[in-house]
């Protein structure tokens, strides 16, 4: 279906559609409520980022961000508007969740919006057995942000 693999952010369609994904979160949250991260962000050692390809074409990103202390969080998902509706999502949290395991992590955290344009992420999370929790990290307690978390 989709092949997932770990990207090295040097494509134009990788790129591209970071760019579209930081640009969606400006449009939907106030400037201090954004928390996806920048093209050189995404390069730091403590991240590791992956690409959904439908053959040629980027159907979706997402990155796992190593926190320490045996957890991690999941930075960046986005599926690309063509494949909206498509299980790309799915796939890519799956795999992330996969891959969080076999890393040895007991807990897998995230934070999303919580705007009406952030329901299918948040429905696609709470699906995949995710629960609201408290800010982690370096958050902080936001009426624009839903932290979530997950025992692995």
């Amino acid at each position: 279906m989709f092949q997932i693999d770990v990207d090295d952010l040097s494509s134009s369609q990788t790129q591209a559609l970071i760019a579209h994904h930081l640009a969606g979160m400006h449009a939907t949250s106030p400037p201090e409520s954004v928390h996806a991260l920048d093209l050189e962000r995404l390069r730091d050692h403590t991240i590791t980022f992956y690409a959904a390809r439908d053959g040629d074409a980027l159907a979706g990103i997402g990155a796992l961000k190593e926190l320490g202390g045996g957890e991690g969080e999941i930075k960046s998902m986005r599926v690309a508007d063509a494949y909206l509706g498509r299980g790309v999502g799915r796939a890519l949290l799956h795999h992330l969740l996969a891959e969080a395991g076999a890393r040895g992590w007991q807990r897998l955290l995230l934070e999303t919006g919580t705007q009406q344009e952030f329901l299918p992420a948040r429905t696609l999370y709470a699906a995949a057995g995710f629960a609201e929790c408290p800010p982690f990290a370096d958050y902080r307690l936001d009426p624009n942000s839903v932290f979530m978390a997950r025992t692995l």
